[in-house]
């Protein structure tokens, strides 16, 4: 294994990890962990239940520490227990990346440069959502999730369902989550915005496999309807809670 010695001095400034979450990918895996390599050997892994040789083709990485467990409970778990198990590992900042090989680890430069000039943020990587590879129901998902992400925020975000993101988990420790699955990726920015936490975008490459061979455990109508949910119930919150609070803050 090699690896860029400047690229590893500046995520050991910042106390950066890489944080994959995984289920069933053991087809992408390896070579993710791979890539990744190159940029950093700060590298956790959170196996979300995976049934297939994911759990040992990650184990043939002897400097990837990894969080195990039997049952397969959802993307956001694995984010959530992933953001502790950063923590315990002494980082302040994790940049989660997705396991099925849609992300392009030359990236996360981009998210250390970002860190380096604007300070603690959460950072998502903006996908290009017109080239012809993105599926009509990602580039219309994304539209309605960033249109609800403002109205719940005031913050304009050019794409708010990437997963290739920086988190500052150091800020996050002490928040209670309520949700488990990929609806958490919108609950973790609006919460953290409303708590003050600056949310910023870097532009990121995206690569979607064809349709035939393309891998997703997204359930359009199951987790389409979570998300709906979720940001019923966010919109409930701004208008009775945060819009009235964040008027009397700024007229006292």
């Amino acid at each position: 294994m090699s690896y860029s010695a400047t690229s590893q001095l500046q995520f050991d400034e910042h106390r950066v990890c890489v944080l994959i979450p995984t289920y069933n990918n053991a087809g992408t895996i390896a070579q993710l962990i791979h890539d990744v390599s190159k940029y950093t050997i700060s590298i956790l892994v959170v196996n979300d239940g995976s049934t297939d040789d994911t759990l040992s083709i990650i184990k043939t990485f002897p400097h990837v520490k990894v969080l195990s467990y039997a049952k397969n409970i959802g993307k956001g778990w694995a984010l959530r227990q992933g953001f502790q198990f950063a923590v315990q590992s002494g980082f302040d900042y994790a940049i989660s990346i997705d396991s099925d090989g849609q992300h392009f680890p030359k990236d996360l430069q981009a998210f250390i440069s970002d860190l380096s000039v604007n300070g603690p943020a959460i950072v998502i990587g903006a996908r290009n959502m017109d080239q012809a590879s993105v599926p009509g129901k990602s580039s219309r998902g994304n539209k309605i999730s960033s249109f609800w992400f403002h109205v719940e925020t005031g913050v304009k975000m050019p794409d708010t369902q990437s997963g290739f993101r920086l988190y500052p988990v150091h800020l996050l420790k002490k928040m209670k989550w309520i949700t488990r699955k990929f609806e958490f990726e919108i609950e973790v920015l609006v919460r953290s915005s409303w708590k003050g936490i600056p949310i910023r975008s870097v532009p990121v490459t995206v690569y979607y496999a064809p349709k035939e061979t393309r891998i997703s455990h997204f359930r359009p109508f199951t987790d389409f309807t979570r998300i709906t949910i979720l940001n019923i119930f966010l919109v409930f919150i701004t208008f009775l809670w945060i819009k009235p609070r964040d008027f009397f803050r700024l007229n006292l």
